[in-house]
Formats: structure tokens, sequence, C-alpha cells
């Protein structure tokens, strides 16, 4: 009888968390075809499809979702394993900058993941407004952060861009000549900076009715209907409607998401570290 080898099930597990074969295959580093192979592979050995069509991607059968916890312990094992014993073991202290809101549910995953198999790294990390970041790693303070700017330096690494529009409640329309209710960040940021040049630029009345320090307090108040808000096309939902043309707004910046890293000498886990949050954004890409 065939048995089941650790590299089918690292594929399959792969597949499994991704949703498409394509994402899979990016995440393993192998190809498409090779990553379709190895899931027949696997679905001949035990006999039963372990994935369903789904759109363009895939979501798992019965046998799949039997499968996936074992697969997921066993692959954890022996990466636990072979950390154990690898005379390359990561260790150390890292300090680490994500932003408060936007994109934190994926970056909190990735660190999660680092955290799982880096178990010998010290992380610190500090979930708060991205503006102050970039001070922070110019005093030392982080070792690493990311955080978002219009215009990326040539230190920073862009991970993702993200247009930004201006955005209304689709169950409001607001008349393009009377004075315009906004909602805009209450920090200074380039977000701030950005929404008022580009009101300025309008030339036609507005008034701030409402200011938050993060994307969600921005984009509840846009749901609500008390305001029009600057925001990236990310955010968007079939709540909302961008509203350039219809209230006479010009083009706005795109939104870059970077990685920026502190002066002090590279150090294993923050290589690591780097490694990994490419890695998750390229297999994204």
């Amino acid at each position: 009888m065939e048995s089941l080898d650790s590299d089918l099930l690292r594929t399959f597990v792969a597949v499994a968390e991704s949703g498409s074969v394509t994402d899979g295959a990016a995440r393993i580093h192998r190809s498409q075809s090779a990553t379709s192979l190895q899931i027949k592979r696997l679905e001949s050995i035990i006999g039963q499809p372990v994935f369903e069509r789904h759109g363009r991607g895939v979501i798992l059968s019965d046998t799949g979702r039997q499968l996936l916890p074992v697969a997921q312990e066993v692959t954890a094992r022996l990466d636990t394993a072979l950390r154990d014993i690898s005379q390359n073991t990561v260790m150390g202290k890292l300090r680490v900058g994500i932003p408060d809101d936007h994109g934190q549910a994926k970056l909190a995953e990735i660190i999660a993941s680092f955290s799982r198999h880096h178990p010998k790294v010290e992380l610190e990390v500090t979930c708060a407004l991205s503006a102050h970041f970039p001070d922070a790693l110019d005093k030392g303070a982080l070792d690493l952060a990311i955080y978002e700017v219009e215009c990326p330096k040539e230190h920073e690494e862009v991970l993702t861009e993200d247009p930004t529009c201006w955005v209304s409640s689709a169950h409001r329309d607001f008349p393009a000549d009377a004075y315009l209710p906004v909602a805009l960040f209450d920090h200074a940021c380039w977000w701030r900076e950005a929404a008022i040049t580009s009101l300025q630029t309008r030339k036609k009345p507005y008034r701030i009715v409402y200011s938050s320090q993060s994307v969600s307090g921005v984009i509840a108040a846009v749901e609500a209907g008390i305001a029009v808000g600057l925001l990236g096309r990310s955010s968007l939902h079939s709540g909302l409607s961008v509203v350039n043309k219809v209230l006479g707004f010009g083009n706005t910046p795109a939104s870059n998401l970077v990685m920026a890293t502190s002066r002090s000498q590279e150090t294993g886990p923050r290589d690591a570290m780097k490694a990994a949050i490419r890695s998750a954004f390229l297999a994204k890409a």
C-alpha cells in the first residue's frame, strides 16, 4: 500500500490555505502544473478527491476537510523538528511595527506564522499609528516596520500599491455645489494632507465633520452617510461608491505599503522576517 509523504501533504496544505492551485504553487515555489500533479497523486493514494472546483479557485471536499488538520499538524511537527536540530536556527530579539488597522489582519497572520517557524526569536510587536514608525526606525526604537507612504524612498521596499479615491455611501448623494461634508484622519499623515490638497484643488466649499485616527473610523463615517472620505480602493465594497467624477475631484495619489528597517547592522531575525513578509505579499500578487 502506497503511503503519504510529507511533500504531498505540504502541497495539499498550501493549496487548501490559499484557496487556489495557482496561489498554492507560488507559496511552495512550484509550477502550477507540478502542484496539480502532486494533488492528483495525493487523490490517487487516498482514492477520493480532496478538492472541488469553486469559481476560479478550489474548496475542500469532505475528505479534504478531514485531512487538512492532520496534514497541518504533520507538516508543522516536521518543521519544528528540523528547526530544533538545525545548526542555523534563527535566534535573537526583533522589534516590529505594524499598522493598527490597514492590513492588520494579514500582517498579524504573517507574524504569527513567523513565530511558529522561528520560536527562538523574541518578538516585540508594536501595533500603532504607522505615521510614527519612520521616526522610530531612525531613533533605533524599532528594527523593522511596515507603514504607508505616498512616495516611497530608496530604502523603503514597496509591498503593495493601493490607488486612492473619494468615496461616499452608495445610499447617499451629495450635491456637487453645496458644502461637502468630509471625514479625515485627525493625525499628521500623508492621507490627511492628500485629502486636503485634493479638496483645495477642487475649489469648492467643504467642511470637516468627522475625524478619526483609523481607516476603520473614516469608513464607518462614510458608510453612515455622514461624509465623503478619501480611501484606498482595497476598502471598497458594495455599500460604497466612488464619487471622484460626480463631485468633480481630480486624480488622487496611490498609497504604497512599504517595509523598512533601522540603520543598525542586519541580523538573522530581521533578515528572516523580511523574507517572510516579502514572500507572503508576493504570493498574493
